[in-house]
């Protein structure tokens, strides 16, 4: 296969077509197709937008910005996913195959540290400085049956809007985080705080992006959650509380109306269960897992030296 052509025949057209083609020996046919997809929609791009010299380079730099800024509890790549919503729209098409579970939602860039495991019961607020709120929930199949000894990984920001990496100075590491294993009756339990809005960093250079697109970087209160049980599919999804601030404008774009927490007051029976005063409040969960089905198998790019 020749990859020459003379400079007055290659058109823009013609260069998408050589690139293309250059990956047609790819053996595999899902790394194969991945990249020849890549190849078509950035030129399409590059052709639609025709940037100058100059704005190539800036968006070279931009990106080099963008990987320089992750670190071992940062995720800046993770977190422009987010603000341009391909985060979402993945979990959305991924959804798809998965009628009948909890809705998913991202991950978010602060899933960077193991969470302690706790015991049911425990509090994820090792500063004890709110009102603490008891949150309930239940790990079941989609044919109604309880999934026993599920794990359930929560991890939050404090009631000031700050998880712990970002204040490590003021909290302890593994504060607003737990995991947890549910009982034989799927059930689990445990104690925080109520989290609070928040924006998401604007320090770097997705920070940068908002503020020149007059965009605002909050998202609305929420409790991040995995659940995982072998036969399954593993569910990410969040908690988010009801009535918080920019519900109907996440920063993400990652509010569900079946994600919106159900937050009320502690019933007779829960007072008794759980020993907490009547009227104190609690959050309830039920998390709905389906059956593990085959997925596009990996690339194997993330084998890729670095």
């Amino acid at each position: 296969m020749t990859m020459q052509n003379s400079g007055d025949s290659l058109t823009p057209e013609v260069l998408t077509g050589m690139v293309t083609q250059s990956f047609a020996g790819t053996p595999d046919d899902r790394l194969r197709k991945v990249i020849s997809s890549l190849v078509r929609h950035l030129h399409g791009f590059v052709r639609d937008i025709e940037p100058t010299l100059v704005e190539w380079q800036e968006g070279i730099d931009f990106l080099t910005a963008v990987g320089q800024k992750c670190d071992a509890v940062r995720q800046e790549f993770v977190l422009l996913s987010d603000v341009l919503g391909i985060s979402m729209l993945v979990e959305t098409i991924n959804d798809l195959d998965a009628p009948g579970a909890t809705d998913s939602t991202v991950l978010g860039p602060f899933h960077m540290t193991e969470s302690p495991v706790r015991r049911l019961g425990e509090s994820i607020d090792m500063l004890g400085s709110g009102i603490p709120l008891l949150v309930t929930g239940s790990v079941r199949a989609v044919t109604g049956a309880p999934i026993p000894y599920a794990t359930v990984d929560v991890w939050q920001c404090n009631e000031d809007g700050f998880y712990d990496v970002q204040q490590p100075d003021l909290q302890p590491a593994g504060n607003g985080r737990g995991l947890f294993t549910a009982d034989s009756q799927g059930r689990f339990w445990f104690f925080t705080v109520t989290p609070s809005h928040y924006p998401i960093p604007t320090d770097g250079p997705v920070g940068k992006l908002l503020s020149a697109t007059s965009r605002h970087p909050f998202r609305p209160g929420h409790i991040h959650m995995i659940a995982q049980a072998d036969g399954f599919r593993e569910l990410t999804t969040h908690i988010f509380v009801p009535d918080s601030p920019y519900l109907d404008s996440d920063a993400v774009f990652a509010v569900k109306k079946s994600l919106v927490g159900e937050f009320a007051r502690a019933t007779e029976d829960e007072s008794a269960r759980f020993e907490v005063e009547i009227e104190s409040p609690v959050a309830r969960v039920e998390l709905v897992l389906s059956p593990e089905s085959e997925a596009h198998p990996a690339t194997g790019l993330g084998a890729v030296d670095r």
